[in-house]
């Protein structure tokens, strides 16, 4: 059944679905027109507000960017190249894979989000390397594990809401992981997710006649010549292992006694650090290295461009209030009960246009906190209402999925009419468990 329904679904959004760019300019355009309409804000203060905002996700940015480059160099490194072939080889049927690539990438979004985008798309690849399978199918099963980041370890709200100092401390206190990532609810969520998104992956795999299969040479990352010609001093530094092992071991080094010592939690800097210096240690020569950065670098374009728009964006939702406003609105129609369930829906409409966990929470904080209050919800679980609203609409918005498309060696519309039944279902699944469990 989910093979029949995913075949139109597909096919529409291959034929309307814009470019990942055009798309951010229509949502800027959609983000503008209704600030002025909804909130009355006259255009010189929405293009202000656009215009302050630009710049805001910078560091972001760089950080994204850094993981594609970072994961795409350590995946081509020979030792990782073969360990993720020899995973791979567990797969024994197209079906097989697509169960496979959607189970790690479910375990690895959950332990760290831009983990789980670089390990998920390169897996895939080194799948599609060995078995027969529709190469679209396969990404966007991979790109599914994200939409369990924020129920995970590295969940930006669960995470605010548990250190001291936070914003919203005077109001609601500290609020544990205890219950909110481990609450009960929440790991009865995943623990279905885990279950069902592996299965409807497989039952949407077309059929041989439908499928879209990539050669397995325009699938291999390429590494550095491996003849070494030696003809001045530079070369031996260009070649040398010992140069590349005296700055990757350190750094290394240092990750241990900041997580073992330090205390230092698993965050986006200490995966981008972890990957950079595996990719030095085992790539052996900067040579390896720096030709596995340049093919590397080629994927980044989508990310340098759309996310100063994303920010815009942000900047006139926040400037405006049309975010608060959205939040509101879903506020309205609430009982203690179904607060939850409608946090995850307002927060789901607002990521589309504030895809960042701790931009948003910002925003919907002092609308969902007063509510959950007055109607005597519970805050822990609103909290993570939002929280899981937030990862939901990943499956819809090309944001998030500009790495593993790069990675992949993709275009949006190729995975996201497989997405869009993802996005049908897991809604389902969230929705059900806020407010039954």
């Amino acid at each position: 059944m989910l093979q029949r329904l995913s075949r139109p679904a597909v096919r529409m959004v291959e034929r309307y679905l814009p470019d990942p760019y055009i798309f951010v300019l229509l949502l800027t355009l959609i983000a503008a027109l209704a600030a002025m309409l909804i909130e009355g804000r006259a255009p010189l203060a929405v293009m202000r507000d656009w215009g302050d905002g630009f710049w805001g996700l910078l560091s972001f940015s760089m950080q994204m960017l850094l993981v594609l480059v970072t994961g795409f160099m350590l995946a081509s490194s020979p030792p990782i190249k073969r360990l993720l072939d020899r995973l791979a080889s567990l797969a024994r049927s197209p079906g097989g894979a697509i169960v496979l690539v959607t189970l790690v990438s479910l375990a690895a979004s959950w332990i760290n989000w831009g983990f789980g985008l670089v390990i998920g798309a390169l897996f895939a690849k080194a799948l599609a390397r060995r078995i027969r399978v529709d190469y679209r199918l396969l990404i966007a099963s991979a790109y599914s594990g994200f939409v369990v980041w924020h129920g995970g370890l590295a969940g930006s709200i669960p995470l605010t809401i548990a250190t001291p100092g936070h914003f919203s401390e005077a109001e609601i206190g500290l609020i544990s992981t205890s219950q909110t990532i481990f609450a009960g609810f929440n790991l009865l969520i995943v623990a279905a997710l885990f279950v069902i998104m592996p299965l409807v992956n497989r039952w949407m795999l077309p059929a041989p006649r439908d499928s879209v299969y990539i050669p397995p040479s325009r699938l291999t990352e390429p590494g550095a010549d491996d003849r070494v010609t030696i003809e001045r001093p530079a070369d031996r530094l260009e070649n040398s292992t010992l140069l590349s092992w005296l700055v990757g071991v350190p750094g290394l080094a240092y990750l241990i006694y900041d997580f073992a010592i330090a205390g230092g939690g698993l965050n986006l800097n200490s995966v981008n650090f972890l990957f950079l210096m595996l990719a030095i240690v085992l790539h052996r020569t900067p040579r390896s290295l720096l030709a596995s950065l340049n093919e590397a670098i080629k994927g980044g374009a989508g990310i340098v461009i759309q996310f100063p728009f994303y920010a815009g964006i942000m900047g006139i939702m926040m400037g405006s209030g049309l975010a608060e406003s959205l939040s509101q609105m879903f506020v309205a129609i609430a009982s203690a009960e179904s607060l939850p369930f409608w946090s995850f829906i307002s927060a789901g409409v607002v990521n589309l246009f504030v895809p960042s966990g701790g931009g948003q929470w910002a925003v919907q904080a002092p609308v969902m906190l007063p509510a959950a209050e007055a109607l005597g919800a519970d805050v822990a679980r609103v909290a993570m209402g939002v929280a899981w609203g937030d990862a939901w609409t990943n499956l819809l918005q090309p944001f998030w999925a500009l790495p593993v498309l790069a990675i992949a060696g993709l275009n949006a519309k190729d995975i996201m009419g497989f997405c869009l039944i993802q996005l049908v279902v897991t809604g389902a699944v969230i929705g059900l468990g806020l407010t039954l469990l």
